[in-house]
């Protein structure tokens, strides 16, 4: 397998269960194995954080760092591209709570500048239940999608969720009416782009599913936002959703300060699924059918990012092969290699990955040790 772009060297230092860890790999899938608790995932969860957000666990940041050192923790990637290579790295020092981020040895300018060199997406088994769990899993798996798609949809909602608990707060405390609208113009700019963000990206992403549906071997999905307003109503500018957002906020001051809470925006929004060739929702379907309809959702919008934006994400699929057939997990293998990007896999038993053969390099892990085995 040849691939246009992929990480040819990872370093950890003082991550998680690591100490320190070395990788220098090719352009194959690597395939990480061991017991439970060996560290595979937290070396997943290491690469996710070279893309915005807060990584596969959404940990904090200051909780990153190797039991008994002191606070500080590092990770760090050569990606191979058609440029050449770019060296990236991220990790909070002593007594820091945030992150930096470096690119080619200066420091980034923002958390989205990783963006313009990788793309991620990645599915662990806590995401099973993802159809018929809290609506906030569903959220959150979406704007992960969306973020894939539009690096900056990241700190948009990061941003609007702390709009809103500083509108919760000036409520419970009968603030200046006027500070209030202060805050609520700044959560309908930032709902605004979250809101657009998300429509503009599922249509796209059904576009494809639609467009491919007959040529898959996971079944398809049939995509669709709860409406932002009871009422249906639905804005189709920016200007004109902003406006909609504040009169409607203002109105509920009474409301929400009684909820404890702000009852109307993009974080009630619902992300809904359907199974496509079974005209179902996804909750409905066997645990086998939910998983492999989320396997067939990943792996189209992984298409989709490389159409829209030229960087095919790489995909980080966290014990993704135990719970498939055979003839799945066969169809999964070809699907990764069809899509011309570094998949990184890990499992318990490295015979669930024979069928890659020399299309994958293969990892021991145990106890924060890496040990190379092809």
């Amino acid at each position: 397998m040849t691939t246009s772009r992929f990480i040819s060297r990872l370093r950890l230092t003082a991550f998680r269960n690591y100490a320190t860890a070395a990788l220098d790999l090719d352009q194959r899938h690597l395939v990480l194995v061991g017991p439970n608790g060996a560290g595979k995932t937290n070396l997943l969860e290491a690469i996710t954080l070279l893309s915005p957000g807060r990584g596969l666990r959404r940990a904090s940041f200051d909780t990153l760092a190797a039991h008994g050192g002191d606070g500080a923790w590092a990770v760090a990637a050569t990606i191979e591209s058609a440029a050449g290579p770019v060296d990236i790295g991220t990790g909070s020092g002593v007594g820091e709570t945030a992150r930096r981020v470096r690119i080619n040895g200066a420091n980034a300018r923002a958390i989205e500048d990783m963006s313009a060199y990788l793309r991620l997406l990645w599915l662990t088994p806590s995401m099973d239940g993802l159809f018929s769990g809290p609506a906030s899993d569903r959220r959150r798996f979406l704007d992960r999608l969306v973020t894939t798609l539009i690096p900056g949809h990241s700190a948009s909602v990061g941003d609007f969720d702390k709009a809103v608990r500083q509108r919760n707060r000036l409520l419970e405390d009968n603030a200046d009416p006027r500070w209030i609208a202060a805050i609520e113009a700044q959560m309908a700019e930032y709902a605004s782009a979250i809101h657009f963000a998300r429509t503009d990206s599922l249509a796209h992403l059904q576009a494809l599913i639609s467009e491919t549906v007959d040529l898959e071997s996971f079944p398809a999905a049939r995509l669709a936002l709860t409406p932002l307003f009871e009422d249906g109503h639905e804005p189709v500018s920016s200007t004109e959703l902003e406006a909609e957002l504040t009169d409607r906020w203002a109105g509920m001051r009474a409301i929400d300060r009684a909820a404890g809470r702000t009852t109307l925006g993009p974080h009630r929004v619902d992300f809904e699924v359907s199974h496509a060739q079974k005209a179902m929702p996804a909750a409905l379907g066997s645990t086998g059918e939910q998983k492999a309809l989320l396997i067939g959702l990943i792996l189209v919008h992984a298409r989709l990012v490389g159409r829209m934006t030229g960087i095919t994400p790489f995909l980080l699929l966290d014990e993704v092969a135990a719970h498939l057939d055979p003839n799945r997990r066969a169809a999964l293998f070809a699907a990764l290699e069809a899509l011309d990007t570094q998949c990184f896999l890990t499992g318990t038993d490295a015979m669930l990955f024979e069928a890659l053969g020399a299309g994958a390099q293969v990892v021991l892990v145990r106890d924060g040790r890496l040990q190379k085995e092809r």
